[in-house]
């Protein structure tokens, strides 16, 4: 069933729809990378308790492997704040919304493979091997379930239609 409910136009430049995206862009960021520090807060504490040095090769490179992962995803989800100071003022607000969305989109892949790790090491230690693995495989089954399929299928059952566009307003834009 589609919905048929009417979609809003909004009475934006090219350049007013960068900015709005871009802010809604930030804000998403804001939301992932609270759960990327507390993340690897986590697991740069964990190198330095007792029962680390208990650990099998297995759970070390699940560590470490882990630990990388939250740094690329913290870096990932940096990126689009230095790359928007990078290119501050130089006509590049569209380009920019286009890579920060791609970055944050990576991030989401990474962040997923790093929250498995984490689960697989601290589930491992605590009940084995084998509870770690089905814990881990559920882990990435739900962030790809709820990052990844559940937008393609709600926009499935959206349409194809693009959202509508106000007409273009010929006034002169900033070229921030």
């Amino acid at each position: 069933m589609k919905n048929d409910a009417p979609r809003t136009v909004r009475r934006e430049t090219a350049l007013e729809r960068d900015d709005r995206n871009f802010a809604e862009l930030l804000q998403e960021l804001r939301v992932t990378q609270t759960g990327v520090q507390i993340l690897f807060a986590f697991l740069l504490t964990l190198a330095f308790t007792d029962r680390f040095a208990s650990l099998d090769q297995v759970q070390r490179g699940t560590y470490v492997a882990t630990l990388l992962l939250a740094v690329v995803a913290a870096v990932l989800f940096t990126a689009p704040a230095a790359l928007h100071r990078a290119l501050f003022r130089r006509g590049a607000k569209r380009r920019v919304v286009d890579v920060s969305g791609k970055l944050a989109a990576t991030g989401l892949c990474v962040l997923t493979m790093a929250f498995t790790g984490s689960v697989l090491l601290v589930v491992d230690v605590v009940l084995g091997r084998g509870p770690g693995i089905a814990a881990a495989t559920g882990t990435f089954a739900v962030c790809c379930g709820l990052w990844g399929v559940l937008p393609r299928w709600i926009r499935r059952r959206m349409g194809r239609r693009p959202p509508p566009t106000a007409p273009q307003d010929h006034a002169p834009q900033d070229t921030r």
